[in-house]
């Protein structure tokens, strides 16, 4: 029987300006599916402009049956570019994940959660004028509390926000806006949470 697969975010997740297959979570799960694992493309429920109090309300409005074998969340950006504080984010989110380990049956151990990627290093924030030293520092803030968030939690947390410093300026890992990844930068996330994707739905092992 093959897995279902529940994907939670906001335009990282929706994969904003890139086709379905291009998306992290669907790239995602066409690894594991060439691994053996027969997990589904994602149910998703995820917005471009989306916060974290934005996604669950429409988590509560979708009202996705579960349980799911899988889940995953991305979350957070909006609630930055918008100037919510760090504390704000962190109740949020907490909340955010203890929904998202209920969908995947309460198995924390099959939850995976993503660092938002800083959007500070793109063409479209160099246009903008915003402060892209002050954009780190506030991203690095609220990747920190969802980092200890999950480690509370039991939940495995994938950094690709270092990725998406060192090549999200390049012109092939970004969308036609300037802003959002490609479906390249995409695939870049997919081979840093693939490992940890495949340690969390392999079954356990059996002792002779």
């Amino acid at each position: 029987m093959s897995l279902r697969y529940l994907a939670l975010g906001d335009s990282y997740t929706i994969g904003e300006g890139v086709a379905a297959e291009g998306r992290w979570p669907h790239q995602l799960a066409a690894a594991l599916r060439r691994e053996g694992i027969d997990l589904e493309d994602p149910q998703t429920i995820a917005a471009t402009g989306w916060t974290t109090d934005e996604l669950d309300a429409a988590i509560d409005a979708s009202a996705p049956r579960g349980p799911f074998d899988f889940t995953s969340l991305l979350v957070g950006v909006n609630n930055q570019y918008r100037g919510r504080g760090v504390d704000d984010y962190a109740a949020q989110f907490a909340a955010l994940v203890g929904r998202a380990i209920a969908f995947a049956g309460d198995r924390p151990g099959r939850v995976l959660v993503l660092s938002i990627p800083d959007w500070g290093v793109t063409p479209f924030a160099a246009a903008s004028g915003r402060d892209v030293a002050a954009i780190a520092r506030e991203l690095d803030a609220y990747n920190d509390a969802a980092g200890r968030i999950c480690a509370a939690r039991a939940v495995a947390f994938v950094d690709i926000c270092a990725t998406s410093r060192e090549r999200g300026a390049e012109p092939g890992m970004l969308a036609d806006d300037g802003l959002h990844p490609s479906a390249t930068l995409y695939a870049e996330w997919t081979r840093l949470a693939l490992p940890v994707a495949r340690r969390l739905l392999q079954p356990p092992r059996t002792t002779p």
